[in-house]
C-alpha cells in the first residue's frame, strides 16, 4: 500500500521547481494533488505532466496567496472536485536581497505578503476547512536555513522564513488539540531555475560573476554539493504520512549538513 493512498494535498506554488517536485512525490505515493499557483497555464502544464506519467492524480487550480478571496476560493474548489482537503504543503514564496541601506518598504510587503502572511491564512482556511469535517490533516510550512540565521543581504527573507518557523510551532501547539500536525522544512540551498535570480542579486551587490556565488554556495555545503527539489521529497511525505502523527510543530533541516539546530 501507498503511503498517500485516498489523501488529497493541496500545494501551494506548485507549478514550477519544490513544489512540483512534492506534487510528483504525493501522486506516486497514491495521494490526489491540487497544483495552486498564480501562473494558471503552468500549473495546468504541471498536472497535465503529472497526469499523463503517473495516472489521474492533479488538478490545477489558481491561486494568488496575497488574495483572501482567491486562498478561500481555492480550498473550496480543491474540496469540491476531491471531497476535502487532508494535506496542505505551503511552499509559495518568493526571494530577494539588498543591502539594509537599500530595503524599500514595497519590497518588505512583497515578501511578508507572499512568505509570511499567505502561509498564515493560507493555512488558516485550511485548517477552518479541517477542523469544520473533523480531518485530522497535516500541515507542512516551507521555511529555510535562512530563518535560522540573518544574512549580511538577506535580512527581509531571512526575516519572513524565520516568522515562518515561529509561526509553525504557535500553529502547531495550536492545532494539534484538533488533531492537526502542523511542521515545516527547512531546506538549505536548493539549485533550480531560481537561483538564476538568487545569483544575479549577489552578482549585483558583491561585484561577482554570474554563476560565481552559485559555486561559492555549492562547494560551502558539507554534503558536497546543492540539494535538488528531490532531495526535499521524502522529509515531504514523511510529514504528509502517518509515520509523523507524534511530531508537532517542528522544523525539519533538510539541508547537506548547512546548518546543524
Amino acid at each position: 500500500m501507498k503511503r498517500l493512498d485516498g489523501k488529497t494535498a493541496l500545494i501551494t506554488g506548485a507549478a514550477r521547481g519544490i513544489g512540483l517536485a512534492f506534487a510528483r512525490a504525493y501522486a506516486l505515493e497514491g495521494a490526489r494533488v491540487a497544483i495552486a499557483d498564480i501562473d494558471y497555464e503552468r500549473a495546468n502544464a504541471a498536472a497535465y505532466e503529472i497526469n499523463k506519467k503517473i495516472g489521474d492524480y492533479a488538478i490545477a487550480i489558481e491561486l494568488d496567496v496575497t488574495d483572501q478571496a482567491s486562498i478561500d476560493a481555492c480550498v473550496e474548489r480543491c474540496a469540491s472536485l476531491f471531497g476535502q482537503v487532508d494535506i496542505l504543503i505551503n511552499n509559495a514564496a518568493i526571494f530577494s536581497a539588498a543591502p539594509i541601506s537599500e530595503i524599500t518598504r514595497a519590497d518588505y510587503h512583497r515578501v511578508f505578503d507572499i512568505n509570511v502572511s499567505g502561509t498564515l491564512f493560507t493555512l488558516q482556511a485550511v485548517a477552518k476547512h479541517m477542523v469544520d469535517r473533523g480531518i485530522k490533516g497535516k500541515i507542512i510550512n516551507m521555511a529555510s536555513q535562512a530563518g535560522r540565521r540573518g544574512e549580511s543581504l538577506v535580512s527581509v527573507y531571512c526575516a519572513s522564513k524565520a516568522a515562518v518557523i515561529s509561526l509553525t510551532q504557535s500553529a502547531g501547539l495550536n492545532l494539534i488539540q484538533h488533531g492537526i500536525n502542523v511542521n515545516a522544512i527547512a531546506p538549505g540551498v536548493v539549485d533550480g531555475e531560481h537561483w538564476d535570480g538568487v545569483d544575479a542579486f549577489f552578482a549585483k551587490y558583491e561585484g561577482k560573476p554570474l554563476g560565481q556565488k552559485k559555486k561559492e554556495v555549492s562547494a560551502s555545503v558539507p554534503f558536497g554539493r546543492m540539494a535538488t527539489a528531490d532531495d526535499l521529497t521524502g522529509m515531504a511525505v514523511f510529514l504528509a504520512s502517518s509515520d509523523s502523527n507524534y511530531i508537532v510543530a517542528q522544523t525539519y533541516n533538510v539541508d547537506g549538513g548547512n546548518w546543524m539546530s
